[in-house]
């Protein structure tokens, strides 16, 4: 019994031991975790301490002004505010639902969601006007936040609507310039923090800290407010005139690729941009409605190809004097129709043209010459300029939605497709890929960017960045192009581009009729390229007017405005009536 009891109160003593040692072993872990806590994590538990008690508001950077050639704001911002509440702020919750529902104009039972939702912060509306907000404000209920904003503003409304583009609710770009150049508009934001309980009321007498927001770069274009306004009103009054389905024109610098002007009539208010013209629009269905947005919003000049017709005889044109395959003297004779293979294949003038040189087939626009000059180049010989010419590749525009030209592949060229091909027909490009490889040609054969980008700026005027583009030297030889430009000006002074002409200036052009597919559908692109002054071009320009009502042909109704055009431009652009332009701007 002795011995029992003896070795009862050994295994008691041992876990005694046991037990102690135990609670020392986890004091010491508990202490040795503390103190990690406190010296190697101290930072970052200090960090989630002060998120407890502080409440972040965002505060809106400025998105950067978007300015014209001029310096004139074609993109700008309206002071707005972001009204937003905070739950256990609120004081008066029923008086608060009230009064934003009837100053907002929202329904009472939403903004009671928001009011009622336990958070640290609940948005009720942004892009709310500057009158508005005052007066929600000036009645200083508890809970709600007022905090400044900015809201896009688009001083000239439908000018160059599908170039500059829109931004969404959250100031972020969604078309055209302002998503191209969205990196740098949209500045940085700052912040305003307030101390809190951990109930998340403010705590009396502590002071917000503020972080400034900062305002995004500024854009300078080669927009020009005039050009644009100009070309702009006479593209509708030649669409309301032939009735036609639309109208777009390019005016751009040869000689390097500003563009002074991009129209694609009819356009839309940027300040309004999610309302569509048709008066059904409110049937639409959400997928239906969408489809109808995104047509009004896309830029045709850029985003959709169309077959150049006689236009495109530029190209082969200076591809056959630069491959040696044809010469100025060169006699050709047309019947009025060229059989090829088992075509055949009419021109417009269907009498015919008789015996004719090159040159009087280009000013003729006659299409068995031309037939003849691609038969001459070859199928091999063709696809090597339309690739070093440019037709192939996009032309690298700083706006999005480029589309690429749709061409027949090479081994599926035959006799026919050549023969159409050489005359603008059976395959389709931009007509920012078209003024730009004739731009090439005329311009003494560098290839250029288009682009309306000149420089960022930052918003404090310390820091700016020049956008520059690539370009390529020779691409033709000096020689094709002052023989090209020299061509192209006896289309206006003597050939089939006569309305193109300007007085007291020398011009050059091309005009250009073609059919849309399907063919049976009779309905026509009129079109005309034209430049000025010949000898050293400062503006090239091009109008295609699509579906137009009644006579269609491009020399008769789409060459006038290119004349319209050249002379409000260059005077404008400071070239005077006889003058000789020795160096062209760029």
């Amino acid at each position: 019994m002795t011995e029992y009891l003896k070795q009862s109160r050994t295994r008691q003593r041992q876990r005694v031991i046991f037990v102690y040692a135990m609670v020392v072993l986890v004091m010491i872990g508990l202490a040795g975790r503390l103190l990690y806590l406190m010296v190697n994590r101290a930072d970052y538990y200090g960090e989630k301490a002060k998120e407890v008690h502080q409440r972040q508001r965002a505060v809106k950077a400025a998105r950067g002004i978007i300015y014209d050639r001029n310096g004139t704001e074609i993109a700008s911002n309206k002071p707005v505010s972001t009204i937003s509440v905070i739950h256990n702020q609120i004081e008066e919750p029923e008086k608060v639902i009230a009064v934003l529902s009837k100053l907002l104009d929202l329904p009472e039972d939403k903004i009671r969601k928001r009011v009622e939702k336990v958070s640290s912060i609940e948005k009720i509306k942004s892009n709310v006007d500057k009158e508005v907000s005052d007066k929600i404000r000036d009645m200083e209920l508890a809970g709600v936040m007022v905090d400044e904003d900015y809201k896009r503003y688009y001083p000239y409304s439908e000018f160059a609507s599908k170039v500059i583009g829109f931004t969404g609710a959250d100031n972020q770009g969604i078309v055209g310039m302002e998503v191209a150049y969205d990196k740098y508009l949209q500045g940085m934001d700052g912040s305003i923090l307030t101390m809190t309980t951990a109930r998340g009321l403010e705590i009396d007498g502590k002071a917000e800290e503020r972080v400034e927001p900062v305002a995004g770069a500024n854009l300078y274009t080669s927009l020009d407010v005039n050009i644009q306004t100009f070309a702009q009103q006479a593209a509708e009054k030649v669409m309301k005139a032939k009735k036609a389905k639309s109208v777009r024109i390019l005016m751009m610098n040869p000689q390097n690729g500003e563009i002074y002007a991009m129209v694609n009539v009819p356009e839309f208010d940027l300040n309004d941009p999610y309302t569509l013209p048709d008066k059904k629009a409110a049937t639409y269905s959400e997928k239906k409605k969408q489809v109808a947005l995104n047509g009004m919003w896309r830029n045709a000049c850029v985003s959709d190809t169309y077959e150049p017709g006689s236009t495109f005889k530029v190209i082969t044109a200076s591809s056959a004097l630069e491959a040696g395959v044809v010469k100025l003297t060169d006699t050709f004779h047309c019947p009025g129709f060229k059989i090829v293979e088992d075509r055949r294949i009419r021109c417009h003038k269907t009498t015919g043209h008789g015996s004719e040189t090159f040159v009087q087939g280009v000013q003729n626009s006659c299409n068995p010459v031309f037939m003849e000059v691609g038969a001459r180049l070859g199928v091999d010989n063709m696809f090597q300029y339309l690739n070093q010419l440019g037709i192939l590749s996009k032309t690298g525009i700083d706006v999005p939605g480029e589309a690429s030209t749709i061409m027949h592949q090479k081994e599926n060229v035959g006799a026919v497709e050549l023969a159409t091909m050489s005359f603008g027909q059976s395959f389709q490009l931009t007509p920012v890929r078209l003024l730009s490889t004739i731009s090439m040609i005329i311009n003494g054969g560098t290839q250029i960017t288009p682009h309306f980008g000149v420089k960022l700026e930052s918003s404090d005027g310390t820091a700016v960045k020049k956008l520059t583009y690539p370009s390529t030297e020779g691409v033709i030889s000096a020689q094709i192009s002052e023989t090209m430009r020299m061509i192209l000006e006896s289309v206006v002074s003597e050939g089939s581009g006569k309305k193109a002409y300007v007085e007291g200036y020398q011009v050059g052009a091309k005009t250009g009729t073609s059919e849309k597919l399907p063919r049976s559908s009779n309905k026509y692109i009129a079109s005309c390229m034209g430049f000025a002054p010949a000898d050293n071009p400062v503006v090239a320009a091009l109008v295609l007017i699509d579906e137009p009502q009644g006579i269609y042909y491009g020399g008769t109704i789409a060459a006038p405005v290119i004349s319209e055009l050249l002379d409000n431009a260059l005077p404008y652009l400071g070239v005077e009536r006889g003058e000789i332009v020795t160096n062209a701007p760029g």
